[in-house]
Formats: C-alpha cells, sequence, structure tokens
C-alpha cells in the first residue's frame, strides 16, 4: 500500500506548480497544423514535444486516450512512452481514458491504469459513474491502496450531456448531484481519491459546498470558458479547482518553447484570476 496519499500529492503539485491541468490532445488536424503526417510516427512526434514543453512547468498533464488509441497498438506504445516520460520528470498524469464498467471489467480497466507494473499506469484517471457510482468500487478500491486517484464524471462540459446529468426521478436529487454526493461520502476518509468532472463552460447546477476533493474543470480556452467564469462557477474553496485547457495552448505549438510559454501564461492567469 503506498503511503502517499492522493490528495497530498496532488496538493503538494498544485502548490509548486499551479492548478493547471494541459490536455495533449493531437486531433488529426493539429497534427496537420503543426506539419506533422497522420501516423504513429506523427502522433509519437506530437507527443514528445508536449512533454518536452510542459514537463516541469504545470501540476498535471492529461493524455486524451482516444487520440492515441486510434492509432492501434503503435498508438497505445506512444502513450505509454509519454505517461513514462511526464512523472519521470515528476508531472503528474491523468489519463483521460473515461472507463466505466461492471465487476471483473472494471476491475481490468483499474489495473490497466491504476495497477502497479502496468506499462500504462498513471497517477489519475477518468471515469464515468453512469453504470452506478457503486460499479467503480474496483477503481476506488485500487485507487486508494496505490495512492492514485479517480476523476468521476459529473457534469460535463459537452452541452448533450446535460438531459442525462440534471436529470431528477422521485424527488431526488439530480443524477449529477447523486454522483457528488457519493463522492463526499466516499471521500470521508480523508483521502480526497475522487475527484469530479465539472465543466466550465456553464453554471453547473450542483451543490459542491461539501465536497472537498479536486475538480477537473475542462473548457478554458477553446470551448469558451473564461478564468473569470472559474471565479464565478465555482464558488468557495478553490485550492484543489483544476481547470483544463488542451487546444487553446496546443495551437501554440509546434515550437517547444512557444507550447511552454502559452502553458506558462494561461498557469500563471489561473493561478491570478482564483487567488
Amino acid at each position: 500500500m503506498s503511503s502517499d496519499r492522493w490528495g497530498d500529492r496532488l496538493r503538494t503539485a498544485v502548490r509548486s506548480r499551479g492548478r493547471l491541468c494541459v490536455g495533449i490532445d493531437p486531433h488529426p488536424p493539429l497534427l496537420d497544423a503543426w506539419g506533422l503526417p497522420r501516423t504513429a510516427e506523427g502522433l509519437a512526434a506530437f507527443a514528445d514535444i508536449c512533454v518536452e514543453a510542459f514537463a516541469g512547468e504545470v501540476a498535471l498533464v492529461k493524455p486524451q486516450v482516444a487520440f492515441f488509441e486510434a492509432y492501434g497498438a503503435a498508438g497505445f506504445a506512444v502513450l505509454e512512452r509519454t505517461i513514462a516520460a511526464l512523472r519521470d520528470a515528476g508531472t503528474l498524469v491523468v489519463a483521460d481514458a473515461k472507463r466505466g464498467d461492471i465487476g471483473s471489467t472494471m476491475s481490468a480497466y483499474a489495473q490497466a491504469w491504476l495497477g502497479e507494473g502496468s506499462p500504462l499506469v498513471s497517477d489519475a484517471v477518468t471515469v464515468s459513474p453512469y453504470l452506478g457510482f457503486g460499479a467503480l468500487d474496483p477503481a476506488v478500491t485500487l485507487a486508494g491502496e496505490t495512492g492514485r486517484g479517480l476523476f468521476a464524471l459529473a457534469r460535463t462540459s459537452n452541452p448533450e450531456g446535460g438531459g442525462l446529468q440534471q436529470s431528477v426521478t422521485s424527488g431526488g436529487p439530480s443524477v449529477a448531484q447523486s454522483i457528488v454526493d457519493a463522492a463526499v461520502a466516499q471521500n470521508r476518509d480523508g483521502n480526497d481519491t475522487i475527484g469530479l468532472v465539472v465543466g466550465a463552460t456553464r453554471g453547473h447546477g450542483l451543490d459542491l459546498s461539501e465536497f472537498t476533493g479536486p475538480i477537473l474543470a475542462p473548457g478554458l480556452g477553446a470551448q469558451g470558458a473564461t478564468v473569470r467564469d472559474l471565479a464565478d462557477i465555482f464558488e468557495g474553496s478553490r485550492e484543489l479547482l483544476l481547470p483544463n485547457t488542451s487546444r487553446d495552448v496546443l495551437r501554440s505549438g509546434p515550437s517547444v518553447s512557444a507550447l511552454r510559454e502559452a502553458a506558462v501564461r494561461v498557469r500563471d492567469e489561473v493561478e491570478t484570476g482564483l487567488a
């Protein structure tokens, strides 16, 4: 069992390098814009540039797994190297895999992203609780044992999610609020194992007053959210509010120095705006 709790490691990283989480999202049009081929070789070059630019500059980096997965085994090999390089440099990695299933399948997903010795092991992984929050138990257990974290989708930044996430049945809380409440209960052990994904592009309509864990807030930059929006949407304690930007920074590539400068600029804007 790890002696380093996820919440403690995350707080240390945030104090040292700010709250910004930068995505590595190698969209095919971005490969084109960077002058790279839409191949595993182009993917590798893209990822290497991002690692060189972001490692040591921001607290968290979030590779979007789907864009690596699209290249099959070669893409996963690039992802493995990218995760390892970032973690070796002391940068926390959030694998944006959005995994969610039941029983032994969820256990296998947990081992892939959180298990010691896995070539894909990351510091945290995004998960979907929409097969029932309890279905995440294998990942919750393993994350607690290894000192790693989960980010459960609650109120996402995409407009299509609202109908489901805001729905209410039998006079109870909304579906999204039920996820928040379950995360609050799980985190009462003080480990902050469960984080939430709450989009920054609109009012979320959630009661987060009892939630003490980390909140990954996608939507900053290209999706339209601003630092001012973050301050308005997320009231109260924002110690572990982790704004996420991807395309807004990545469009500064392929220059490593320009990419690094863009990430540092947004990082500093976030720290000033949320101080």
